[in-house]
């Protein structure tokens, strides 16, 4: 299975874990389903041509078109988002992309770090956080439940093995 995330070996003793949102509808996806509404929406129109009354309903449809194209693209800019955790024997440092642009940073030290799966009570089940510093922060909250799952499993052994070799 293809995760949304990969892991990368930097150095000898540096690991690098990049996270991204599940994207289901590359581009040449959103222009077919742009093309492929666009298509059937004018089947009606046919027997409106030469009429008046296609005026009155051609407006609705093209509105109809754009109201899908705005919220098609809004859905793929609010997947602009990517986690990069970036874990050393002395640093561990998680940096946070939001769709905005904005980055959120947490660093601890990974003796001290604890991987933490919330089951329930979290905004989503199996919910995963990093705790330590003072703060506990959530990493791969995009994720579908098996990824989260999976996530936490590598993570944690991969944290118990820097920090603790």
């Amino acid at each position: 299975m293809h995760m949304p995330y990969t892991w990368t070996k930097d150095a000898a003793d540096t690991s690098e874990l990049r996270l991204w949102p599940h994207r289901s509808l590359p581009a040449h996806g959103f222009a077919a389903t742009i093309l492929g509404i666009f298509t059937l929406s004018t089947i009606p129109l046919y027997g409106l041509i030469g009429t008046v009354l296609l005026w009155g309903v051609l407006p609705f449809m093209l509105l109809a078109l754009g109201a899908m194209w705005y919220a098609l693209q809004r859905n793929n800019r609010d997947l602009d988002i990517i986690e990069v955790l970036t874990l050393t024997p002395d640093d561990l440092h998680l940096t946070r992309q939001t769709r905005k642009g904005d980055a959120q940073e947490w660093r601890c030290n990974p003796y001290w770090t604890q991987v933490n799966m919330h089951q329930k009570g979290g905004p989503v089940p199996h919910y995963v956080t990093l705790s330590g510093a003072g703060r506990e922060v959530e990493i791969g909250a995009f994720l579908s439940e098996d990824e989260r799952k999976s996530l936490y499993a590598e993570l944690d052994e991969k944290v118990r093995r820097i920090a603790r070799p």
